[in-house]
């Protein structure tokens, strides 16, 4: 697998995105630059995605940067011993804080090992993080693209990569979960870098921020 670890990636992968399906030219062209978006993988990571969900940017980070602050370092040892008052503090809600102690015991308890899970298939490591009380398949996706650096996975569930499509290809209605996947079939097997330039499109678009994790500068 080769996996999207820095900007050349990003750009070969646009380029065979383009070849494959011409509609996105005019895509790529809107979107500007498509951030790379890499984070180290483990359980700092995923536990960043699993603030993030259902808030807007701004406030998973403002929680995200509470919570690493009362946690520090960040350790599926120092979260499982952390009180509920912590939590409180952070402002994280009873479903993500349940959700971050049950990762927690998979990492420390179960031996679940989030690096590991970076060269793992797709098919496998989505299986293993979404047996995960709490996690769900758009959090084990997302993890997969910005931690592992996956080139082929495509969040269909995620409502922004719905409203993308639908603007860019000019559809009455954002897609379906189904129908964006299958959309998203031609793309293969660069869809997780379609996934980055539909999102850096929506950003453009709405003028905002969409898409999720941290860019960390790398070079091949």
């Amino acid at each position: 697998m080769k996996r999207i670890d820095c900007d050349a990636d990003i750009d070969e992968g646009l380029d065979a995105l383009c070849r494959a399906d011409p509609r996105l030219v005019a895509v790529r062209e809107t979107a500007g630059k498509v951030p790379l978006r890499r984070s180290p993988p483990g359980f700092e990571s995923l536990a960043s995605i699993i603030v993030s969900q259902q808030v807007s940017k701004a406030s998973a980070e403002a929680i995200f940067e509470r919570f690493t602050g009362l946690i520090d370092p960040l350790t599926p040892q120092a979260v499982l011993g952390a009180s509920d008052e912590v939590f409180r503090q952070a402002g994280l809600s009873r479903p993500k804080q349940k959700t971050l102690l049950a990762v927690a015991n998979a990492v420390d308890g179960d031996g679940l090992d989030l690096h590991d899970l970076c060269d793992a298939d797709a098919g496998e490591a989505m299986t293993r993080l979404t047996a995960v009380s709490g996690i769900g398949p758009w959090t084990a996706e997302v993890y997969l693209l910005f931690a592992a650096g996956h080139p082929d996975i495509f969040p269909a569930r995620d409502v922004a990569l719905q409203a993308a499509v639908a603007e860019a290809f000019g559809h009455a209605a954002r897609p379906t979960e189904r129908e964006l996947y299958a959309i998203a079939e031609s793309w293969a097997p660069w869809r997780g870098v379609a996934s980055r330039l539909f999102w850096a499109f929506y950003s453009r678009m709405r003028g905002r921020e969409a898409a999720l994790g941290r860019q960390i500068p790398q070079s091949c």
